[in-house]
């Protein structure tokens, strides 16, 4: 395995000055630092794992975590892995503070200016799909500080990497369980969080392209957003089905299932909708059994929560970017027979 004194020796430069340039330390000439990179890479070289943990301790970092609403049960479920990785980085040093707040950029960019006056060294988000958040993070991505997406991601950004579902996938994957599930004409509601939220709307556009195919007997006829909140997804799904009495099939794209169900329930529509929801909770199994949700599908929040924290982590000890642009979670239906 390479070191550091051979790529010195080959680049006719100090060892300081290799270190510098690995470590993301000091300034060293743009040409220089090219040219220990090309023979860093050349050599294959892999940093000791024993020093970075030394460096990390040293360095004592700092990592922020941005995350939705912490009554949606699915960011419930990030959250507890964002602890449980945040317990594990503690013991190189380093702090993870986090941030919950409702879908709306104006708190969200109210997070980003806390944690930054909080000294974090790089933050993880749910981003709302917002020019202003775009600003921020392409502005603070030039100062030095790294942002990895999580759950949903933002479009033409300077974030070193995203981690969640293929959302125009699993829109389709919900289209197609609709597809295989019902029979005859199908009139599909459609309850959404935000169209402030990439996500939300990529599921959408998924759904709709793999329904294309099927126009003569699979219909929507509408979209209604909730805003994740549960209140107002009651409301909204009980005007939706009193007013649209031919609907038999509800597409919840985003969070505010807990709440539409609820309305489903106080209807007595159980087991006369063919419903599609996201993310496994203790009331998607009661739901269930009930016969008021029919499938969900469910995104995997243990990996939403940690593996931001370890990317980020990973390039502020090393400099490396991560392997990969974008990090797709598995679309994992759950029925009732399979939801334990």
């Amino acid at each position: 395995m390479a070191t550091i004194k051979e790529i010195a020796a080959l680049a006719g430069v100090s060892r300081g000055t290799v270190d510098r340039v690995l470590n993301n330390r000091g300034s060293v000439s743009a040409a220089t630092a090219a040219k220990i990179k090309q023979i860093a890479t050349a050599l294959d070289y892999k940093p000791n794992r024993a020093g970075l943990a030394l460096a990390a301790q040293k360095k004592k970092l700092r990592l922020g975590v941005i995350l939705f609403s912490a009554e949606n049960p699915f960011f419930a479920d990030v959250l507890k892995s964002v602890q449980k990785k945040a317990e594990e980085l503690a013991s190189y040093g380093c702090t993870v503070l986090v941030e919950q707040i409702p879908l709306l950029a104006d708190a969200q960019l109210q997070a980003i200016d806390k944690l930054i006056a909080a000294k974090v060294n790089g933050i993880a988000l749910a981003p709302c799909n917002d020019p202003r958040i775009r600003a921020r993070i392409d502005m603070l991505s030039a100062q030095g500080i790294p942002f990895v997406t999580l759950n949903t991601d933002i479009e033409h950004s300077k974030r070193i990497a995203y981690v969640g579902s293929d959302y125009k996938k699993s829109g389709a994957t919900a289209a197609g369980l609709l597809r295989l599930m019902t029979f005859g004409e199908v009139f599909i509601g459609i309850l959404t969080g935000s169209s402030d939220i990439l996500c939300h709307t990529e599921r959408i556009a998924g759904f709709q392209n793999a329904l294309s195919s099927y126009q003569d007997r699979m219909h929507i006829v509408t979209v209604t957003e909730t805003f994740d909140d549960e209140i107002e997804s009651y409301e909204k799904t009980t005007k939706l089905l009193q007013e649209h009495k031919e609907i038999n099939a509800l597409f919840f794209a985003a969070g505010g299932v807990y709440g539409g169900c609820r309305a489903i329930a106080a209807l007595g529509l159980q087991n006369k909708l063919c419903t599609i929801a996201f993310d496994k909770a203790e009331t998607t199994q009661l739901f269930l059994e009930q016969g008021i949700l029919s499938a969900v599908i469910c995104q995997q929040p243990h990996i939403q929560g940690e593996k931001p924290l370890e990317l980020l982590f990973s390039y502020l000890t090393t400099g490396e970017l991560p392997s990969r642009d974008r990090y797709f979670v598995a679309a994992d239906i759950r029925i009732l027979e399979n939801i334990d």
